[in-house]
């Protein structure tokens, strides 16, 4: 099928870029359908974090399951389906390769577009699929476990990269706070629920880059203060007191703010840089709660528009799949021979 217009009037879009397996169903408005996905928290939670092997293989058995499970919900049969939507970068290189097999599979048979989506732009679309009208030009900011990213997005299809982490990511460094405070996995949810109860100024955290011009980020220099604070540094003659509930509640809360500063000054400082007036925001860490009252904050007081993608749309899902539609309609297609692009999207530190 080679015309850039669609001629069915269903995409299914596929996910496995990290630790879930999805798969959804969207129409040509960007309604979708359905949007199932099977979660890997019980495989990795006794090893803290994603285990590479485990959730390839975990991916295999459901990868099946879960496509003819959004199938059926959305009502939909296959001889419905006009093209194929599949993350193919950035990610886990194991896992990336079980949903673009898949999806090549079901491009080849039904005789479809084949679609390559960037997993970092389609968290950011998923604010447009929550507004429900276009969200674009605007900056852009994907903050999850392996991503702490600013944009300048131009439209739907053109992101340019305004900054990025330089070492840990937001989401990377709630899941190892979180093991240092002896908190369950994942840790995002856990550190923002025992934070509640705790004091944001009890501990004086460090706020890397936050008054600095460029818009990159840093949270190991966090992570690490948060450790010695929790256990001592070592060879030390002065050592803190013991990890009780309450001071457990003050670290989490003093970590979370600080992580929490750090991304609204950025997001902040992007918009005064590029004169955007919408500001986009997605990833996993964008389900915090904190973290959304202090942007809807800045953006009252900068009179910008803020859009934050629905919690069920922040944390790896197929629904954001929906920017898929956006390359079908261009003719943006991906051949058959397309390949993954595993790892990271980081910028070089800049110098000033």
């Amino acid at each position: 099928m080679n015309s850039a217009e669609p001629q069915r009037r269903f995409l299914l879009a596929l996910e496995s870029s990290c630790d879930e397996t999805a798969a959804a169903v969207i129409d040509q408005q960007r309604q979708v359908l359905s949007n199932v996905v099977a979660t890997q928290h019980e495989l990795h939670e006794r090893f803290g974090g994603v285990v590479p092997e485990i959730a390839s293989r975990a991916h295999v058995e459901r990868i099946l399951p879960v496509i003819d499970e959004a199938l059926r919900q959305a009502n939909v049969k296959l001889d419905d389906i006009g093209a194929i939507a599949v993350a193919t970068h950035p990610g886990l290189v194991g896992s990336l390769l079980v949903g673009l097999t898949a999806a090549k599979t079901l491009a080849l048979v039904l005789d479809v577009p084949l679609l390559a989506v960037n997993h970092i732009e389609a968290h950011l679309y998923a604010c447009q699929i929550a507004a429900q009208s276009s969200v674009f030009p605007a900056v852009g900011m994907v903050v999850s476990g392996g991503h702490s990213n600013l944009y300048d997005c131009r439209s739907p299809v053109e992101f340019d990269l305004l900054g990025s982490t330089t070492d840990d990511a937001a989401g990377e460094a709630f899941d190892k706070v979180a093991q240092v405070l002896g908190l369950e996995y994942p840790g995002g949810p856990r550190i923002e629920e025992v934070a509640r109860s705790g004091n944001p100024q009890a501990f004086p955290f460090p706020r890397t880059f936050l008054n600095e011009s460029r818009l990159d980020f840093s949270f190991s220099g966090l992570k690490t203060a948060v450790l010695y604070a929790a256990k001592g540094i070592p060879g030390a003659r002065v050592q803190p007191p013991p990890l009780d509930s309450q001071r457990i509640c003050d670290l989490a809360a003093s970590f979370q703010a600080a992580v929490v500063d750090v991304l609204v000054g950025k997001c902040d400082q992007a918009l005064r840089k590029t004169g955007r007036t919408t500001l986009l925001v997605g990833g996993g860490v964008a389900a915090n709660s904190c973290f959304r009252q202090r942007l809807e904050e800045m953006a009252a007081r900068r009179r910008v528009s803020l859009v934050i993608s629905p919690r069920e749309y922040c944390t790896d899902n197929a629904a954001m799949g929906a920017i898929g539609w956006e390359l079908w309609e261009r003719g943006l297609f991906a051949p058959l021979d397309t390949d993954v692009i595993p790892g990271l999207v980081r910028k070089q530190p800049t110098t000033r």
